[in-house]
Parts: structure tokens; C-alpha cells; sequence
């Protein structure tokens, strides 16, 4: 895009255009934008690459400004506060050693190898302190560019062993250092102008983590952190970490009976309770009519399957670190399902298609096991057997685009029931080939694509290199929930690789025979996973629709039991899932253990109501909402499950 030798064209968000001088460096144009933008700028985001600010641009290209209120500023933001945290090791553990310090996607970590000394959430306080003490040094992020064998050389010389290992997979030729203070890191970058844009950390946890996760390796120290350019934000941020706490999948889950893991079942593997199903059940029931609506047929497939499948489709050797050794069975080898995919193109290939059935769209709840270092399991979120809301859609390339509309209006759909915002990710692959399958052309025309389609439906997307599959580029969706927090749940995938591998064929217009694009899709993503977040974001207090008990009847006093019965086998009939609490307990009792097990509804039955045939109803958190006639009572709930009404949206005039 450079309109001479001696200049380019930068493209703002806005579609404007502006020519700058080469040489001209990020912090530049922030400013000739405003001043006021240069004060707050990080780094800039210049043809999808992330840049420093005081890095001379060579090329023209589309070009963003990260700013703390975006994604790719923040991860400058955090990147750089993990080597704040590494200097400030350094100065008060002399000897430390380094592995590798990321943003992610909530604040940092460093992995770190503290020799013989160990590491705890006692030493977080005095590593805050010093990190606080590094920022107001305003120290400057610079950047070299050094030959490999000097960077080599460096590391020799500081007895890291980890870094040497990292610059081993690196290719000859020119490697990048950041250096602030006393610190310097192997480092591809980018990172904020100078530390004093920090204004506030703080240390979250300490763990152990296997050097590359090769449990063969030695164990480092991780210490996770986040930090903030205002105290205010941090504040916040905490405020938010205790509500956090409240809502705790794990905490919630054993409270309300919706699941437990057992140790001789085994870790990792989750138990569904009573509740638990109902509510899984009801999730799948929602995603499954809606499905059928939308034109998919359902599958089953087995749990093990022959290796030679996998091999076929790539997953093995590709992910075998996260699979489950081989079984051996009359002499043949069968593995545990990593993935669903590979099993419906068998059943696509099970018969010769016609043009005229396209596209097919194959669904199935499918349960898939994965190996997950006991370090990295956690409640329902990360598991080793999980089940997948799959579907694979087998089309035309003229269908495509429409499919992927489909997709996007489904899960788009399916998260705005339970009110989450939903952010959009195109994650598309980056150089290195080693990480892909199939043709480069294939790649291109994927992504290609699916821009094309974002951009038709004019969704507001970010780009992240690097993050596709090993198969094809997908579209991932991150979903915000009731406090906040980002989660990335569904994806859609187009696949050009698989049709490939499968040789799947279908017989066109012209009597020949096409390959079709496969497009792979998962609104929830995993349903346990998407179960945990959904007790977080609810706190537990679920829609009526999905609550595992719906109403309660609290009978006052034992001679009301005959109306709690005629009412249970009322509501029951109709399908709500009703509780008849016929304990000899005082009614208050009864209210307070409704509440804490948060069914939505409860009726109080006494004299009045046997005389009336009216229901008090209570709401759970809300009280006493009213006296009712039990057919209207009737006909409001109905509405409220009917509508998948969320708490607080019901109307009881």
C-alpha cells in the first residue's frame, strides 16, 4: 500500500486514509490524531500485527490504536506487567531462572524456576511491593534485534536452560530482546512505552507448572498476576473477584446437588446429580428443538473407535499428548473418542450423495475424552470427558456462505436467551505451516470467506492470528457474563482439509463428482463447561425453564397436605417440576430452605388459600409477590417457561 519509495498509506478504523513519511513510528500517528490519544496509546495494531509504539513503520496497511479499552492494549498492557514481575523476582530472588510470561486472557503469568527455594502466597506481598517499586522508576521498554548465536551466547552466560530450549525452535537469523531496568527477556514483544503506566498490581495465585506441560520436565513456579492503569479499576476488579467467589461453579454445584466428582470414579470426570441432569437435559432439549427447526438430523456414535480413523483425520499424531494411549482389541488398536468430527464423515461417506441433498447438517450431543494434566482440572470447566453440542454441516461452495450465517444466527440466538453479549473472534492461522493440515489455497479461500461474511453482517470482529485450528480458520464467540468476565464458547470452522482426508464426494449438476466444505459447529462448546459458567452467571438462580425445581409447596401445617397434593399433581400434569415440602417444620423454615436451595417458586398454603382457591406465591429474592388465582398463577408460569423468560422480566398484573 506504500504510494513511493519514501512513504505508505495507513487505513483507520473509520475507512479514512492518510500518508505518513517512513520512518514515522506508532506513538506518530497517535499523535497526529490527537495528543490526547498519544498519552493513552500502548501499541498499535498494523496488518493484524501487534507493534511497539516506537517502532519506525516500514509499510502501509489498516491500522488500530490499542488503547486500555481494547483487547489487543490490554494484552500489551499485561504482557509487559509479567516482566515487571520477573525483574522484581530477580532483585529479590538472585539466581531465579525464566521460562515464559504471557498475557492472557485475564491479566499474566510467569513461569519461574526458584532453584532449591519454594515459592508461596505468602511471598506475593513483598513481590507486589517491589513490582510497584519497578513501575515508578519509569523505565523504558526497549527493543534489540540481536543474531541468534549472541542471543544464544546471553543465555549461556545466565544459566538459563529455559530460554536456550525456546531459542532452539527458533530459526536462524534475527532474534528480538526487551530489555527494562536490570531486566532483559527473549521476547517477540510488543510491550507498553515505559512501566509508570502501571499504576496498580496484584498477585493472584501461585501453582506448579510442568516446563512445555511435559510432565517429564521439571516443575516450575507460576505466579499468576493482573494489574491496572488506574487503583480504581483494580478496586473494582476485586470487588468483582468476591462476587466471583459467591458464584463459584464448584461452591454452587455441591450446594444445589447438580454434580460431584468422585475419586474412584475417577479426576476429571464428572458425575451428574438428579438436579444436574434435569438441567443439562432441559439445555439440550432447548438447543436440540431448535436444531430440529433449522433443518439438522441427529446422530449417535460410539465412544472408542478404530485408530486408523484418527489417523485419518489428523487428530492422531496431532493432539495425541492430549489423548488416551491405544487399547489394543483382536489385535487392532482403538481409542477413547477425542473428537466427534471424524465419525460423522464416515456417515456422510456411508452412501453416495446428490447435489439435491446438500447441505446436510448432522447434530449429536457427543461425549469425547481428553487428557488434562491433574494440575489443570477444575470442577465442570476442565475436564477429561466432556460432551460436545456438535454439528458438522456438509455443503456446496455456494451454499457456504449462507450456511455460515446459519451458524452465526443460531449461536448468536442461542446465547442472547441467557443475556450474554456476545464478542466476535475470527482466528485464522499464522506461518508456521508445521501447526496446519491441508492447502495453503484451501487456507486462504477459508479465511477469505469468512471475512467476507462477518463483514456482511456486519459484525464488529477482531482478528487473531495464530488461533485457528489445525484443520481451517474459525469464527470463535466470546460471551460475557453477569459480572463481566469473558468466555469463549462457541465456534464455527470451515474445513477444506477434511474433505480432503475422508475423500468425501458428492455428484454435482454436471453428473461429476465434488468435493464438499464441511463446516464444523458448537454453540455451547462443551456442556459441562458451559454448565459451570452458566451457574456463575446466574449464581445459581436459574430461569424457571431451566430450574431444576420449579415451584415448592409449603403446606403451613399438616392438614394442608391434601391441597399441596391436588396442586402437585395439577402442576406435575402439566409438566412443572414440583416439590411438596410436607416436613413438620415452621412455614419460616420451610421459606428459608426454598430460598437457599433458590427454587424460583414458592406457594404458601393455609386456611385462606383452601377457602379462596387462591395461591400465595413468594419469588425466590424477591418475597411475596402476591395472591393469585390458581389458573392465572397457572398461565404465568406457563408464559414465563414458554418464553424462557429470565428472572426479573415477568409481568404478574
Amino acid at each position: 500500500m506504500s504510494q513511493s519509495n519514501d512513504s505508505f498509506e495507513i487505513i483507520f478504523p473509520d475507512g479514512n486514509r492518510k500518508t505518513y513519511p517512513k520512518g514515522t513510528t506508532g506513538y506518530d500517528v497517535a499523535h497526529s490524531i490527537s495528543p490526547g490519544l498519544a498519552r493513552n496509546a500502548l501499541s498499535i495494531t498494523l496488518n493484524d500485527e501487534v507493534m511497539d509504539l516506537s517502532r519506525p513503520i516500514s509499510e502501509g496497511g489498516p491500522i488500530k490504536i490499542n488503547t486500555w479499552d481494547t483487547e489487543d492494549g490490554k494484552m500489551t498492557f499485561w504482557h509487559s506487567s509479567a516482566h515487571i514481575l520477573a525483574e522484581a523476582c530477580q532483585e529479590l530472588f538472585p539466581g531465579v531462572r525464566f521460562g515464559i510470561g504471557p498475557a492472557i486472557e485475564q491479566g499474566f503469568y510467569y513461569d519461574m524456576d526458584f532453584g532449591d527455594r519454594t515459592v508461596t502466597v505468602d511471598d506475593l506481598p513483598a513481590i507486589e511491593e517491589k513490582m510497584t517499586e519497578i513501575a515508578r522508576r519509569k523505565l523504558e521498554f526497549e527493543r534489540k534485534e540481536i543474531p541468534k548465536k549472541e542471543a544464544v551466547g546471553y543465555f549461556k552466560e545466565k544459566n538459563d536452560p529455559y530460554k536456550l530450549d525456546l531459542l532452539k525452535d527458533l530459526e536462524d537469523g534475527t532474534i528480538t530482546f526487551y530489555t527494562q531496568g536490570n531486566f532483559t527477556d527473549l521476547c517477540r514483544g510488543p510491550h507498553i512505552p515505559r512501566t509508570d503506566s502501571i499504576k496498580a498490581f496484584k498477585l493472584l495465585n501461585v501453582a506448579g507448572a510442568y516446563w512445555r506441560g511435559d510432565s517429564d520436565s521439571k516443575q516450575l513456579t507460576r505466579i499468576y498476576g493482573i494489574s491496572f492503569p488506574k487503583k480504581s479499576m483494580l478496586d473494582d476488579f476485586l470487588v468483582m473477584m468476591e462476587e466471583a467467589k459467591k458464584r463459584d461453579h464448584k461452591k454452587l454445584g455441591k450446594e444445589l446437588g447438580l454434580y460431584m466428582i468422585d475419586n474412584m470414579i475417577g479426576s476429571g470426570l464428572p458425575v451428574w446429580l438428579p438436579n444436574g441432569t434435569i438441567l443439562r437435559r432441559r439445555l439440550e432439549a432447548f438447543l436440540r428443538d431448535e436444531q430440529i427447526k433449522r433443518g439438522y438430523q441427529e446422530v449417535i456414535t460410539p465412544h472408542i473407535a478404530n485408530l486408523r480413523l484418527y489417523e485419518t483425520s489428523g487428530h492422531y499424531p496431532y493432539y495425541a499428548d492430549s489423548q488416551y494411549d491405544p487399547i489394543e482389541v483382536d489385535d487392532e488398536k482403538y481409542m477413547l473418542k477425542p473428537m466427534n468430527c471424524p465419525h460423522h464423515h464416515r456417515i456422510f461417506s456411508n452412501k453416495m450423495r446428490s447435489y439435491r441433498e446438500l447441505p446436510i447438517r448432522l447434530s449429536e450431543f457427543g461425549t469425547v475424552y481428553r487428557y488434562e494434566q491433574s494440575g489443570e482440572l477444575n470442577g465442570l470447566s476442565r475436564v477429561r470427558g466432556f460432551t460436545q453440542d456438535d454439528a458438522h454441516i456438509y455443503c456446496t461452495h455456494d451454499q457456504l456462505k449462507d450456511e455460515i450465517k446459519n451458524c452465526i444466527d443460531l449461536t448468536q440466538y442461542v446465547f442472547s436467551i441467557f443475556d450474554m453479549p456476545v464478542d466476535i473472534r475470527l482466528s485464522f492461522r499464522d506461518d508456521n505451516e508445521e501447526k496446519y493440515g491441508g492447502n495453503l489455497e484451501y487456507w486462504e479461500r477459508a479465511q477469505k470467506e469468512l471475512r467476507e461474511v462477518a463483514d456482511e453482517l456486519g459484525l464488529d470482529y477482531t482478528i487473531a492470528p495464530g488461533e485457528a485450528s489445525f484443520y481451517g480458520p474459525k469464527i470463535d464467540f466470546i460471551i460475557r457474563d453477569a459480572i463481566g468476565r469473558k468466555w469463549q464458547l462457541g465456534t464455527v470452522q470451515v474445513d477444506y482439509v477434511m474433505p480432503e482426508r475422508f475423500e468425501l464426494t458428492y455428484v454435482g449438476t454436471d453428473n461429476s463428482k465434488h468435493r464438499p466444505v464441511i463446516i464444523h459447529r458448537a454453540p455451547f462448546g462443551s456442556m459441562e463447561r458451559f454448565t459451570s459458567i452458566l451457574i456463575e452467571h446466574f449464581a445459581g438462580d436459574f430461569p424457571v425453564w431451566l430450574s431444576p425445581v420449579q415451584v415448592a409447596l409449603l403446606p403451613i401445617s399438616d392438614q394442608y397436605h391434601d391441597l399441596a397434593e391436588k396442586y402437585e399433581e395439577i402442576l406435575s400434569s402439566k409438566g412443572i417440576r414440583v416439590k411438596s415440602d410436607k416436613r413438620s417444620e415452621q412455614i419460616g423454615a420451610k421459606i428459608r430452605d426454598s430460598e437457599n436451595a433458590k427454587i424460583p417458586y414458592m406457594i404458601i398454603l393455609g386456611e385462606r388459600e383452601r377457602e379462596s382457591g387462591s395461591v400465595s406465591v413468594r419469588r425466590h429474592k424477591q418475597g411475596d409477590i402476591g395472591t393469585f388465582a390458581f389458573d392465572k398463577y397457572l398461565n404465568i408460569l406457563e408464559t414465563e417457561i414458554r418464553e424462557y423468560q429470565l428472572p426479573g422480566k415477568q409481568n404478574y398484573n
